[in-house]
Parts: structure tokens; sequence; C-alpha cells
């Protein structure tokens, strides 16, 4: 019997980027925006920090107070995924 090839699959296609991940060196990062009214976040968005190096105020619909109200810039984690300190 005849054994089949398998085939990489960036060989089946004919392109490589499909596999290889997509490089990071842009200056756009992602940030929450939260209500100030709530304390709600619940947008996030994209913003170049070379063209707007300060913090992003946008007025948008707050879906708890179910009325629009100003949301502003946050750190997208708040801390959650930043590396900790070994315990010893």
């Amino acid at each position: 019997m005849a054994r089949l090839k398998v085939l990489p699959f960036f060989l089946i296609y004919g392109k490589i980027n499909e596999v290889m991940a997509k490089k990071n060196n842009t200056k756009r990062k992602l940030v929450g925006l939260v209500s100030e009214e709530s304390g709600v976040r619940a947008y996030y968005t994209k913003k170049n920090t070379m063209n707007t190096p300060d913090k992003l105020s946008l007025r948008k619909y707050d879906p708890v107070l179910r009325k629009h109200v100003l949301f502003t810039e946050t750190k997208k984690n708040l801390g959650r995924n930043e590396v900790k300190e070994k315990k010893r």
C-alpha cells in the first residue's frame, strides 16, 4: 500500500503569510473606554499613540444607564495580565 504524503498548510495553498504570525510593529494600541458615570468598561478601540498622546474622551451610549455619557480612555487590561514577581 502506498502511504499518503501530508503537506504543510503553506505548501498546499502557496502562501507562507497565512502560517506566520503578524508582526506588531504598529504605533496603534488597544485601549478600553470607561464610563465616567457608571464605571462600566463597555467599549474598546485602537488609537495611534503618536498622533494623540493625551487621553481619549468620547461621548458614547452607556448600556447600563441607557443614555449617552462621556467615556474616557484606560488601559485595556487594567493590570490583569502584567507579570508579577515570583515568590521565593
